[in-house]
């Protein structure tokens, strides 16, 4: 069976260490770790990371590299995000989250996760992301909080 490939922007790496969100962050990359998906992760995402603590960036430089492909922000993502832009999907100072979008999205992603509830996971955006993806070209990209796509156990009754 083909693993999904599956972008995670860097809110979902700061997430292991928010008491909010750590539970579903640490398990969406330990399932990444065991191989039930290839993580995408951008140089939009490493240069973010460059700016968090040390223990934030561990999660990335902990993952088995035959679980990571990287991907990069080159001039057709960079079209994408300002076809978002330009749409008014987000505004100009939300620049970046929509250069993750447009990285997943020209990678040919089967899904993005994020923990962006105001830019990112959001009814409206994600259909004007979708809106932009389809006239310029693009599968429409499904974006879920890591809540969404991690497995959960079996409830016995």
């Amino acid at each position: 069976m083909k693993r999904p490939r599956a972008y995670a922007d860097t809110s979902v790496f700061g997430g292991c260490f928010d008491d909010e969100f750590a539970d579903a962050s640490r398990k969406f990359f330990a399932e990444v770790s065991a191989g039930k998906a290839i993580l995408l992760v951008s140089n939009t995402t490493v240069r973010e990371l460059e700016g968090a603590p040390q223990e934030v960036r561990r999660v990335l430089t902990e993952l088995p590299g035959e679980c990571v492909e990287a991907i990069e922000a080159d001039e057709e993502v960079r079209s994408l995000r300002d076809a978002y832009l330009r749409a008014g999907v987000v505004g100009p100072a939300s620049g970046d989250d929509a250069e993750h979008i447009a990285c997943a999205s020209v990678a040919g992603a089967d899904f993005m996760v994020s923990w962006n509830f105001k830019h990112i996971v959001n009814f409206e955006k994600i259909r004007g992301y979708h809106a932009v993806n389809m006239i310029q070209g693009y599968m429409a990209i499904p974006i879920y909080s890591p809540l969404e796509v991690i497995e959960y156990e079996e409830e016995t009754f």
